[in-house]
C-alpha cells in the first residue's frame, strides 16, 4: 500500500481505491474521486465505477434534447440518492494537469463538453464522510491512495477500473485484484 505520508493531508483531487477487504457493500470494489476533504470538515466524493446504464435525457425531461442527453449516470454513493450532481474533468497530457469540476450547473457542464472537451458525468447522490471519519478508515486500511495520472476512466467501467488502480498499486494486489467477487465461484 502507498505510503499516506507521501500525499499532503488534504486528498482533496486524489483517488479512493477500496481495500480489497472491504465488506461494506457501499463501497466494495469502488474508486472514489475525493473532490474535497479537511480532516476537521470532513470529505466529498462521488464512485466512478457504479454505471447506470441510463443516461441524462432518459430520466429528466429538461435534458432530452439537449447537449447533457447522453451524459451517463453512475451511483455517486450512498448519501443523497434522490439528486442528480454533475461533475466534469479534463486532463491536460502535456502538462499533466487534472482538472475537476465538481457540482456544477447544466450550462456549465454544456459549456466544458463543448469547449473544452471534458468528460462530464451524472451522479446519483455522493460519498460523504464526517470530519476524521475517513482518516480513521485509512488508518483501519479500509481505503488505498493513489493521485490522478492520466484519462483515468476511460473504456473501463464497474470492476475492470478498480481492478486497474488495484493493479497500478504493485505485485502486492495482482492475486486480489484478479479474484471474483465471490470466491466460491473461483
Amino acid at each position: 500500500m502507498e505510503n499516506i505520508s507521501q500525499f499532503s493531508e488534504n486528498y482533496s483531487g486524489t483517488l479512493l481505491i477500496s481495500h480489497p477487504r472491504m465488506l461494506d457493500p457501499n463501497f466494495k470494489r469502488t474508486v472514489v474521486l475525493l473532490s474535497a476533504h479537511s480532516k476537521e470538515e470532513g470529505a466529498l466524493g462521488v464512485v466512478l465505477n457504479r454505471p447506470t446504464q441510463k443516461c441524462l435525457g432518459e430520466i429528466e425531461e429538461k435534458f432530452t434534447f439537449g447537449p447533457l442527453a447522453q451524459v451517463p449516470i453512475y451511483e455517486g454513493g450512498p448519501v443523497a440518492t434522490d439528486q442528480i450532481l454533475l461533475v466534469a474533468w479534463t486532463w491536460s497530457p502535456s502538462d499533466s494537469v487534472f482538472k475537476l469540476f465538481f457540482g456544477i450547473d447544466p450550462d456549465r457542464a454544456s459549456e466544458l463538453m463543448e469547449y473544452s472537451q471534458a468528460t462530464v458525468r451524472a451522479y446519483q447522490g455522493y460519498s460523504g464522510w464526517s470530519g476524521g471519519q475517513l482518516e480513521v478508515e485509512m488508518e483501519e486500511d479500509s481505503w488505498i491512495i493513489s493521485q490522478v495520472k492520466d484519462q483515468f476512466v476511460e473504456g473501463l467501467e464497474g470492476d475492470s477500473l478498480w481492478q486497474k488502480f488495484l493493479l497500478d498499486q504493485g505485485p502486492k494486489y495482482q492475486l486480489d485484484a484478479q479474484a471474483p467477487e465471490d470466491p466460491s465461484l473461483n
